[in-house]
């Protein structure tokens, strides 16, 4: 799902109204000017995915939530990196996975994206870059569509004006 929000008190709001109707118990994040106040308004048990983290806890997690490098709207995908998103496993072992974004992260393309990493980076470079562009999916299975096999079975992303 994707949900353009005036301000972060909205996009606080649209948190809670996501934790209701999913019935989240278990938080996991990473501290960020967006997710750190994000996950307080939530009010929910919150594990962060700092150095030496529990994998089996994240795992156990109902939703992981990130930020992003950047929006890339040709694609309608969310451009992460270990840097902005805390890590691989946080956008992916949570069932669900929701991305907390600015406008001004919005970018037309995958060459917008990349400089804007080489911008941000130089030649240090997160040790990970990836794309979302939706749930994991697989068709491998006897050709059957099944979601979340690889990842997790929802993304949502809030960009907010601020």
């Amino acid at each position: 799902g994707f949900h353009a929000v005036p301000d972060a008190t909205v996009a606080h709001a649209v948190l809670r109204e996501l934790a209701a109707k999913h019935g989240w118990q278990r938080v996991a994040s990473h501290v960020d000017a967006l997710t750190t106040p994000a996950c307080a308004a939530l009010g929910l048990p919150t594990m962060l995915t700092t150095r030496g983290y529990d994998r089996d806890a994240l795992e156990a997690c109902d939703v992981g939530i990130t930020g992003c490098e950047a929006l890339i709207a040709q694609t309608g995908s969310v451009l992460v990196t270990s840097r902005s998103s805390g890590g691989r496993a946080l956008t992916c072992l949570p069932p669900h996975h929701v991305v907390l974004a600015r406008a001004d992260q919005l970018i037309a393309d995958l060459p917008g994206g990349f400089a804007l990493l080489r911008a941000k980076y130089g030649n240090d470079w997160p040790t990970f870059m990836g794309l979302i562009s939706g749930p994991s999916r697989t068709g491998d299975i006897e050709r059957i569509l099944v979601l979340g096999a690889h990842g997790p079975k929802q993304v949502t992303v809030i960009m907010t004006a601020w």
